[in-house]
């Protein structure tokens, strides 16, 4: 397998790596080069920080090996290599009555991706995370190929799921399909006067599928307003080919100024009618919807972007609320915020999930955002509320403990699946996951 210098980001585009990255198109070719020595794979990179960087070792790339194996429709289990893409799993399978059981917010991540961070979607309340669908992982630890299943080897399986690439290089997976209506769904949207009246909603929503909109830049009396859409899949003839835009270039700062995205956030928010609508989309409009916009990160510029996503307590909403009161007020936020309701799913040691409402904001990386996230971070950690691995880029080793009470468990499986630290990756370092070391 041939390595090759490479320069690289995660998805927010202000952490960069360099190092050696290979490509492998087969199974075989990637034995080959970990039976030389382990490096932490790797997918589309849509994590928004560190959490898929090595800088100054190297990494495997696994988007080539992409294919879907086998399909049990007795059983909806769908077996597929670690690269293959959550988007492309639904394109195939919606049109058959079939839909990964969970999916983040793009289609572009892989499988391998969405098992080391057991990812969530709009359905969490609901289905819990991706790898609670996952009846097995195909991983290649420092001591061979191993099988780890939830009821075999038990323990190595809540530590891989979730865990970051840690325990070994994820080849491929078997997960159960949940079954659909169809290929389009059928959305109904309705606007939210305020936090109170969308955290009510969000309570009593009995949808499928639930996620809100949130315009973090109101204040006073319409602070924490927004919209909440609720999803149905169905059937029916939609255009089936997707028009997908390209951002050409960096945008200048200005673009995400505060008065800019105050105008954005009214015109969005009042695109809803007063008595709400009901509308039939895509599957992929409704789940992935800044996917047709290729390469939409450079929106924020050159200097990149931050995210802030916490999950606190049911009944810690009110700090949640304070949260977003210091945002509007500092008129930092872009208009990509949103709010949901967790169910207490997770699969993993590491895994995010927890009963409770998770907040997510996009900010431009200036200094006083970084702060504001960094604030915010510390507060939910105080209300006992944690912080997501695949959004952050600025925590503190410190920190993550208190969020992860299930830390040193996790450390304990690492240590026998990987002793000498070989995928370590950037953000371990960084927030000294597998130790002090």
């Amino acid at each position: 397998m041939l390595w090759k210098s490479a320069d690289y980001t995660g998805w927010g585009r202000v952490l960069t790596a360099t190092g050696e990255v290979a490509r492998p198109e087969r199974q075989a070719t990637l034995a080959a080069a970990l039976d030389d020595a382990l490096a932490p794979a790797m997918g589309m990179r849509r994590s928004y920080g560190d959490a898929a960087l090595n800088d100054g070792g190297r990494a495997i790339d696994m988007t080539r090996l992409d294919r879907m194996l086998d399909f049990d429709p007795e059983t909806g289990i769908l077996t597929v290599e670690a690269g293959a893409r959550v988007g492309e799993i639904a394109a195939a399978f919606g049109p058959k009555g079939w839909l990964p059981a969970v999916m983040p917010g793009t289609g572009f991540a892989t499988v391998g991706g969405c098992i080391g961070q057991d990812v969530h979607g709009k359905n969490h309340h609901h289905a819990g995370s991706f790898c609670e669908h996952v009846t097995a992982i195909t991983l290649r630890t420092a001591k061979g190929i191993v099988e780890v299943t939830p009821e075999k080897n038990a323990a190595l399986f809540r530590a891989t799921a979730g865990g970051l690439g840690q325990t070994g290089v994820i080849l491929k997976a078997k997960m159960r399909l949940t079954p659909c209506k169809g290929d389009v769904m059928v959305v109904t949207e309705r606007r939210m006067t305020d936090w109170d009246d969308f955290i009510a909603h969000l309570d009593m929503s009995q949808a499928t599928y639930t996620v809100g909109w949130i315009d973090a830049t109101a204040k006073g009396a319409a602070l924490g307003r927004g919209i909440l859409e609720e999803g149905e899949t169905g059937s029916g003839l939609m255009p089936t080919k997707i028009k997908r835009r390209k951002v050409p270039l960096d945008a200048p700062n200005f673009a995400l100024s505060s008065p800019i995205v105050r105008m954005f956030n009214n015109a969005y928010y009042r695109r809803v009618p007063e008595k709400g609508r009901t509308v039939v989309r895509p599957i992929s409009d409704f789940f992935f919807p800044l996917d047709k916009i290729h390469d939409w990160n450079r929106l924020y510029g050159k200097r990149g972007f931050h995210q802030f996503q916490c999950v606190v307590p049911l009944d810690q909403a009110p700090a949640l609320r304070e949260m977003l009161a210091e945002i509007a007020g500092s008129g930092l936020a872009s208009p990509l915020a949103v709010l949901k309701r967790m169910g207490p799913g997770r699969a993993g040691y590491l895994s995010f999930p927890m009963e409770g409402y998770t907040l997510a904001v996009d900010f431009p990386n200036r200094a006083a955002a970084r702060e504001l996230i960094k604030h915010m971070q510390a507060r939910a950690a105080e209300v006992g509320g944690r912080i997501y691995f695949a959004k952050d880029s600025l925590a503190r080793a410190e920190e993550i403990p208190a969020m992860y009470p299930e830390l040193d468990l996790w450390r304990k499986e690492v240590a026998k699946a990987d002793p000498d630290g070989a995928l370590q990756t950037d953000i371990v370092r960084r927030l000294k996951l597998r130790g002090a070391k």
